[in-house]
């Protein structure tokens, strides 16, 4: 066990592999999804001038009674400042005009022609949202690195933005290799299984916002996965699935070493996922996650969405983990550090059934991954767990 990596140790060198992307220009509305490359400041001030905040009359100087002079709607202020005595009909979001220092509300309004009184005259400055409050030109409205949200969206766009710089996409490619997949699942023959891997994997990392090509399946042939590998020349980033272990089969790591890469690291002390593979080819990042189902989706968690994330500008891109309490007596650990797959129930935690590294019907049923140090005893049903919840419903 001596030579493998523990997972901070893994995940650190993987994440001073990433690949650095420039900037791109988009339309705001465009950005969604994806992050800054660069800090927004405002292009002007929100609100741009006092406004009220409810609808009824702006008062000039005095107690009253006040003379209606006009009114000031959104969209259409009232152009003379107010002098004393002196109102205007106001209503929400329109300007205050200039010499008012409140709004009473239409409710404690009493008007008899073009004359208004209060029944309670508001505070000095009530009911009106100065000007700037919100943020002036110059401010930082979002700093690098922030990804762009409907809210952000709408904060981008009322700083003056129709455009902004993210980061360009990451160009990813995805590839499962493997003599027993079948790229048809209803046309299996009785040594072959679906091809899932990829598919997982691409589905994964598309909500952040990647391009993402599938290659495969590809045999456990020297030229065919050569072939396949030419394939992914102008990726920023090539996951493969299947082939990283050590049997007679598994292929990748020659084939790659063929192609020009040279290995990073090989095997994490975690399970599943201890034929974890990371090699480099130039500014290339290849990440080779195991072929079994569980242990292709555990490493994809923990090590290939940071990787997209750093990538991308996410000064965050770990996952982290909760406490939770055991809803069921765990065993001891043994050498490796283990994910269990866990159903969360009632704000305790759970197994989702088999943990074995192909049991695809347990891991879909998922939503938690229980983590469970290596060498730690049995955890009792009411213990506290750390946990990592899982976007899988």
């Amino acid at each position: 066990m001596s030579d493998l990596l523990g997972l901070e140790d893994a995940q650190a060198r993987l994440l001073a592999l990433a690949p650095q992307l420039p900037g791109e220009g988009v339309a705001a509305e465009a950005a969604l999804g994806r992050r800054l490359a660069a800090d927004l400041h405002a292009a002007r001030t929100q609100p741009p001038a006092d406004l009220s905040a409810m609808d009824g009359y702006a008062l000039g100087p005095g107690e009253g009674p006040w003379h209606v002079a006009g009114e000031s709607r959104a969209g259409a202020p009232h152009a003379a400042a107010l002098g004393a005595g002196e109102a205007v009909r106001v209503s929400t979001g329109a300007v205050v005009p200039e010499g008012a220092d409140r709004v009473l509300l239409q409710e404690d309004a009493v008007r008899e022609g073009d004359t208004v009184t209060a029944a309670g005259l508001p505070p000095p400055g009530r009911h009106i949202r100065p000007r700037g409050f919100d943020f002036r030109t110059g401010d930082l409205l979002l700093p690098r690195g922030t990804r762009i949200t409907p809210a952000r969206l709408a904060l981008a766009l009322a700083g003056g933005h129709g455009a902004v710089t993210v980061t360009r996409r990451l160009r990813v490619t995805v590839m499962d290799s493997g003599d027993e997949l079948s790229a048809d699942p209803a046309a299996c023959l009785p040594h072959q299984i679906p091809a899932s891997n990829a598919a997982m994997i691409a589905a994964m990392l598309a909500p952040l916002g990647c391009e993402v090509t599938r290659i495969g399946p590809v045999p456990d042939d020297r030229d065919a996965l050569a072939a396949a590998l030419v394939q992914a020349e102008g990726a920023d980033l090539l996951v493969t699935s299947g082939g990283a272990s050590v049997g007679d089969h598994d292929l990748i790591k020659p084939a790659l070493a063929a192609w020009g890469a040279g290995t990073a690291f090989w095997k994490v002390a975690i399970k599943p996922g201890k034929p974890l593979l990371v090699a480099t080819r130039g500014t290339q990042v290849i990440l080779g996650l195991p072929g079994n189902p569980v242990s292709s989706f555990v490493t994809a968690i923990l090590f290939a969405l940071p990787l997209v994330r750093a990538a991308t500008g996410d000064p965050d891109p770990l996952p982290r983990a909760v406490t939770m309490t055991a809803g069921e007596d765990l065993p001891p650990t043994e050498r490796r550090r283990e994910f269990l797959r866990a159903v969360v129930e009632g704000g305790r935690v759970r197994l989702a059934g088999s943990q074995d590294s192909s049991a695809l019907a347990a891991l879909a049923a998922a939503d938690a991954l229980i983590d469970r140090p290596a060498g730690s005893g049995a955890v009792s049903a009411g213990e506290a767990v750390p946990v990592f919840l899982l976007q899988n419903g």
